[in-house]
C-alpha cells in the first residue's frame, strides 16, 4: 500500500553514504522530504539531486531534512555526493524494502525504479506526494508544499 497524504512517516533505516545508520527516528519533530529516485549519476537523477542542493538553503530555512533514497551502494551515494556536493543524506536501499514499504511504483512498464517525493509535517504526517518521472519538478512543489505550511 503506498504512503498518501494523511499517512505517518513508517520506522524505517538504512545505511547512509558515510556508512553510517540512517534511522526515521532522527526526524521526529522535523518536516521531512524524502524523495526516491532511480539510480546515482544518471542524467535526470543527477538534475534532481543538484536542483535540491541548489535550492537545500531554502528548506533548511523552512526547517525541512532533505534525504534522498535508491537502490544504489553505499560506495555510488558516497562518490555521487562527492561529486555534486551534495549537503543532503542519501540511503542505500540495496534491498528495496524502504522503496516498498513507502509502496513507491516503477516507471516505463516497470522498467525503471519510480521518482516520488514525500514531504511530511513536524507530527510525521505526510502532507504532499508527487510521483512523475519529471526531476526537477520535485523541487518547486516541495518548497511550495512547505512554504504554504508556514503560512
Amino acid at each position: 500500500m503506498a504512503i498518501q497524504v494523511g499517512d505517518f512517516l513508517p520506522d524505517f533505516q538504512g545505511i547512509d553514504q558515510n556508512n553510517q545508520l540512517f534511522d526515521s527516528s532522527s526526524l521526529k519533530g522535523k518536516q521531512a522530504v524524502i524523495y526516491f529516485y532511480p539510480k546515482d549519476h544518471t542524467p535526470g537523477c543527477t538534475v534532481q539531486a543538484c536542483s535540491f542542493r541548489d535550492a537545500y538553503q531554502d528548506f533548511q530555512d523552512l526547517g525541512a531534512v532533505v534525504v534522498g533514497v535508491s537502490s544504489d551502494s553505499v560506495a555510488s551515494h558516497q562518490n555521487f555526493q562527492e561529486k555534486h556536493q551534495l549537503p543532503f543524506t542519501l540511503i542505500a536501499d540495496l534491498d528495496k524494502k524502504i522503496r516498498k514499504l513507502f509502496g513507491v511504483p516503477t516507471a516505463f512498464f516497470g522498467l525503471l525504479p519510480g521518482r516520488v517525493t514525500y514531504v511530511f509535517d513536524k507530527n510525521g504526517k505526510a502532507i504532499f506526494v508527487f510521483d512523475s518521472m519529471r526531476a526537477k519538478h520535485h523541487i518547486d512543489k516541495a518548497l511550495e508544499v512547505l512554504q504554504n505550511e508556514l503560512k
